[in-house]
């Protein structure tokens, strides 16, 4: 299986046609999933731990937003065999726990477009830290499960400055600061210049506007630790912006 960084946007996001367009793209492009891992911007938690093993209620992880959003239901087999997989990827002195967390709407968003039926098996993972260097070799480690039919996903979003958005309309023209960096990791990844890309919060430009908290962008290394080469090139199948940020998105080999 391929590795997947998404942009995965508010609930609102599944009603912009293009992005939703381009995602089933993506979906459609890929081997069928025996089972799918997300890593979402939206639980951080040490040591790692492993959300539900069975079916359980979505997380409404957000406020404010029309009653249709929070009646939004994803009921995915839950992956017990896949947690019991990633424990043993882990080093011996590594504590991995499982909690009853169901999967919050970093994770289940991008599903409910990918794969609208809720048939593929469906384990959500903490990121345990936000350390670029960490999260890459959390990633490495984690890469054994893609020859086992497992879809690896980082849920983030390419640029996410809240607090400095003022038109949050969904097709607002895009600040210079989400624009800027937008490009400078662009470019970043069509070199596979990995370091460079580690070290975004003193090389890119739009910092620290483009992400005054980081835990958005930190999915990526996720991703780009379970390629089979982190400095090979990723595909960018998703770009454009969303209420002005950017919603790049990744797919390594």
């Amino acid at each position: 299986m391929p590795a997947l960084f998404l942009s995965h946007g508010a609930p609102p996001l599944v009603d912009d046609e293009r992005w939703v367009a381009q995602l089933k793209d993506v979906a459609a492009g890929l081997p069928r999933p025996k089972a799918i891992l997300m890593a979402s911007a939206h639980w951080e938690s040490a040591p790692l731990m492993l959300g539900a093993t069975e079916t359980v209620p979505l997380v409404y992880d957000f406020g404010g937003f029309e009653r249709r959003y929070y009646e939004v239901r994803y009921p995915a087999p839950g992956a017990p065999g896949l947690a019991s997989m990633i424990e043993k990827l882990m080093p011996d002195n590594e504590h991995v726990a499982r909690t009853d967390r169901g999967l919050d709407h970093g994770a289940y968003v991008p599903l409910t477009v990918m794969y609208p039926d809720a048939d593929i098996p469906v384990l959500q993972m903490s990121l345990p830290t936000l350390e670029p260097d960490r999260l890459l070799e959390l990633g490495r480690r984690l890469a054994p499960l893609r020859d086992e039919g497992v879809l690896i996903v980082g849920s983030g979003f390419t640029t996410h400055g809240l607090p400095f958005l003022r038109d949050w309309r969904p097709d607002a023209a895009a600040p210079g600061w989400s624009r800027e960096f937008d490009a400078w990791a662009a470019e970043a990844l069509a070199r596979g210049a990995v370091d460079e890309l580690a070290d975004f919060r003193s090389r890119a430009p739009g910092m620290p506007f483009a992400h005054p908290t980081i835990e958005h962008f930190a999915p990526m290394f996720l991703t780009l630790g379970a390629s089979e080469d982190p400095a090979r090139a990723p595909e960018q199948p998703i770009d454009g912006f969303w209420m002005g940020l950017a919603k790049r998105s990744l797919q390594v080999a």
